[in-house]
């Protein structure tokens, strides 16, 4: 059964006529008929009487034209809901983004998108890179904004990656360290600091995956939480790498100090999605918010 045939149904019912239909609908009184009679012999009853003035609803007909309306309204209404999709009337957007990330540069975006596309929902998930690509694999985030050093560069036959920026690592220090003064530092002048990591035992947390292989920190206290780790260094207890995009986090009471281009490390950070996966319209959308975004961060 042909959603056209329905379509003419309804037409002819509401019109009485063939003719008035064929008009309305733009086709020749013959094809209106012709589709009448193929659904008349596709259902095995016929659903017109064919009247001297015009046609009739017979009772089959009439059984069929409610279901038939059914039909067409919730066809008409997935039409509108598709469009409202289309035009970012409705839809929604789970982002996903590690820590740092989470401090100015997505919720700018977010912000941002909001103000122009209020009727789309919006959510953000917080984790850690791999973390963040697993939910993305597994459908539980339609977006994730993600890290990477150059050297270990992300699965691009998994997922599409749009490059965002490339991100400078910052040394944090109290204000009565000794280079607390200093715009630059090198390494080397902080090889008898003890630096803070986020984790005892991990392999791939910032501290480890930043440094060069030839410079051996010292470690001490460790506090994977980053309110923690800065009162630690305000404290005068160690010192800490920083992402740039944690700067708006950093308390008055904390320098923040680059270091020598020969000793700086850069995370480049992307916008993922899964490879071969189609984008929404709100998905697509958000993409331009965060580069806008990464362009003012």
């Amino acid at each position: 059964m042909q959603i056209e045939s329905l379509e003419v149904l309804r037409t002819v019912a509401r019109h009485g006529s063939i003719t008035s239909a064929a008009r309305e609908l733009r086709f020749t009184q013959s094809a209106v008929s012709r589709q009448i009679a193929v659904l008349e012999q596709e259902l095995g009853a016929q659903v017109f009487d064919r009247l001297p003035r015009g046609v009739a609803l017979t009772e089959e007909g009439q059984c069929l034209l409610t279901h038939a309306e059914a039909v067409l309204d919730r066809l008409d209404a997935a039409r509108r809901d598709l469009e409202a999709l289309r035009g970012l009337g409705s839809g929604r957007i789970r982002v996903g983004a590690f820590p740092t990330a989470v401090a100015a540069l997505v919720p700018r975006a977010l912000g941002a998108f909001r103000e122009t596309h209020p009727k789309v929902s919006l959510a953000l998930l917080e984790g850690r890179t791999p973390d963040l690509l697993e939910r993305l694999s597994a459908g539980d985030a339609d977006i994730a904004v993600v890290s990477a050093a150059p050297d270990k560069p992300l699965d691009t036959g998994r997922y599409d990656l749009n490059h965002l920026l490339d991100e400078h690592l910052l040394v944090a220090v109290g204000l009565t360290h000794p280079l607390a003064h200093r715009r630059v530092v090198r390494l080397a002048e902080l090889a008898d600091d003890s630096f803070i990591p986020g984790s005892a035992t991990d392999e791939d947390t910032l501290l480890r995956a930043s440094l060069p292989p030839d410079f051996h920190p010292r470690t001490g206290i460790v506090a994977a939480d980053w309110t923690g780790k800065l009162g630690c260094v305000a404290a005068g207890l160690g010192v800490a790498l920083i992402p740039a995009l944690a700067r708006r986090a950093v308390p008055a009471d904390i320098a923040l100090l680059r270091l020598k281009s020969a000793d700086s490390s850069v995370r480049r950070v992307f916008a993922a999605t899964v490879a071969g996966r189609a984008k929404s319209a709100a998905v697509t959308e958000f993409l331009t918010y965060l580069r806008h975004a990464a362009g003012e961060v």
